[in-house]
């Protein structure tokens, strides 16, 4: 029987997915849209995001606020020691070995994690203050699950002002349109394509907390299926769409989530299926993606 209350309270948590999924989208979506290139990695700086977090708050007792802007620095750090070390100097080769290099650093980080903090998944206690439960007529929720909404909205808004409003963000756009072109007008690309790293390795880390934040459970492989969807939420909204890319990242968390609440409870296990069934059927219907504009393929 239908009740409205579980149905708002599935969209809810299908929308707190979705505000993860788009985060991890907008720095896949600007990396794509410059180099061309699925970065896996992206997925492995949730992880690297989410046990930085885990020792710098809750090991090592820093103040919330410092031990979030020291995961803000680790994620852009890492995002620049990325591309300096595994992407610049394979610019202008074929996009097939920055995709192998992408599936190899992943590889390579997410081993190396294993091995520093053990196979087995931490669990990730939500901070005091993000965990205050609150009950009404038709929700239930925690301090945490509005943070995560209003903080990943904040992000996307002022993500999408950068791009659109700043001299950088513009270049990035110009970047994104023809690197060569925007080489020989003067825009320094190196810059304007680490910069891109560092933000959105920065939001991806930050990501991290988030997930362990609201899941309680944070482990060495979490962010490749995590991230895979991510890229999946960029196709559905249209590559190269910074509001397309949030869009995805919505209707993916929603569609999971909704699916797994209504479908019969067999089907549950079947919840990543359905999510690249929901690719297939954008592709097929609108091959752009659903904000996405057809352009020729840069050669």
């Amino acid at each position: 029987m239908f009740s409205l209350s579980y149905f708002l309270q599935q969209s809810m948590n299908g929308i707190i997915l979705g505000c993860i999924y788009a985060l991890l989208a907008l720095g896949m979506t600007v990396v794509y849209g410059i180099l061309r290139l699925i970065n896996f990695a992206h997925g492995a700086l949730i992880t690297l995001g989410a046990f930085f977090m885990y020792f710098v708050f809750f090991r090592l007792g820093l103040p919330f606020v410092a031990a979030l802007f020291l995961v803000l620095g680790f994620g852009g750090a890492m995002g620049l020691v990325l591309d300096l070390v595994a992407y610049r100097k394979l610019r202008g080769g074929p996009e097939v070995a920055l995709l192998i290099t992408s599936l190899g650093f992943y590889t390579f980080i997410e081993n190396f994690t294993k091995l520093i903090v053990s196979p087995q998944p931490y669990a990730f206690k939500t901070p005091e203050f993000l965990a205050t439960l609150y009950r009404t007529p038709y929700l239930t929720f925690r301090t945490v699950d509005v943070f995560i909404i209003f903080s990943s909205l904040l992000i996307m808004l002022a993500f999408h002002l950068f791009v659109k409003r700043t001299k950088l963000g513009i270049a990035m756009r110009a970047t994104a349109e023809n690197l060569e072109v925007a080489n020989l007008m003067g825009i320094e690309v190196n810059r304007v394509i680490s910069v891109a790293f560092v933000l959105g390795s920065a939001i991806a880390a930050f990501t991290g907390f988030l997930w362990g934040a609201k899941y309680g459970q944070i482990s060495y492989d979490m962010g490749f299926l995590t991230g895979v969807k991510a890229f999946v939420a960029v196709v559905v909204g249209g590559v190269g769409s910074i509001p397309g890319a949030m869009l995805g990242g919505f209707v993916l968390g929603l569609a999971e989530i909704l699916s797994i609440a209504f479908l019969p409870t067999r089907f549950a296990e079947y919840r990543d299926g359905i999510v690249f069934a929901i690719l297939i059927l954008v592709l097929l219907i609108r091959p752009s993606g659903i904000m996405g504009i057809r352009e020729e393929v840069r050669v």
